[in-house]
């Protein structure tokens, strides 16, 4: 695992988790997608590679995983947004729900309050996004 690898604009990525259960879906959900979509899921699996994989339980609190309800802030614009991180066939931009399968997705997925990451846009445009809080999902 990988922690020191740098970031767009040359941060240091920071450190995440994930829990195994998610872990073990969401490679699937990768490898999956490899053929569709090369740069996302390969994102994706470089980010499972580098999580801590922690039990279901008191430790998988605290941090993004999914089902989470996530309030960050765009470090570019200032704007902040509260979104629900959900696998692709439950995404609803409308309702505030995001797919792992998506840029500001995968980048969520392991961050805890208070950690900021760089990411890249569909586009290609370098964002930065800081993690304000999060609510932990309905059915842990």
């Amino acid at each position: 695992m990988d922690t020191t690898r740098k970031a767009a604009g040359g941060s240091s990525l920071p450190k995440i988790k994930v829990t195994a259960e998610d872990r073990e879906r969401l490679v699937g959900l990768a490898a999956a997608a490899m053929d569709r979509m090369p740069d996302l899921a390969g994102y994706l699996s470089d980010e499972l590679d580098r999580a801590q994989v922690v039990r279901a339980g008191r430790s998988a609190l605290g941090f993004v995983r999914m089902g989470s309800e996530v309030e960050f802030r765009d470090d570019t614009t200032g704007k902040v947004q509260v979104v629900s991180l959900v696998y692709p066939g439950e995404a609803d931009i409308g309702q505030g729900r995001i797919s792992v399968l998506t840029p500001v997705g995968a980048a969520l997925l392991g961050l805890s309050k208070g950690q900021s990451i760089d990411w890249a846009t569909r586009t290609g445009a370098a964002k930065r996004l800081t993690v304000l809080g999060i609510r932990e999902p309905a059915f842990a």
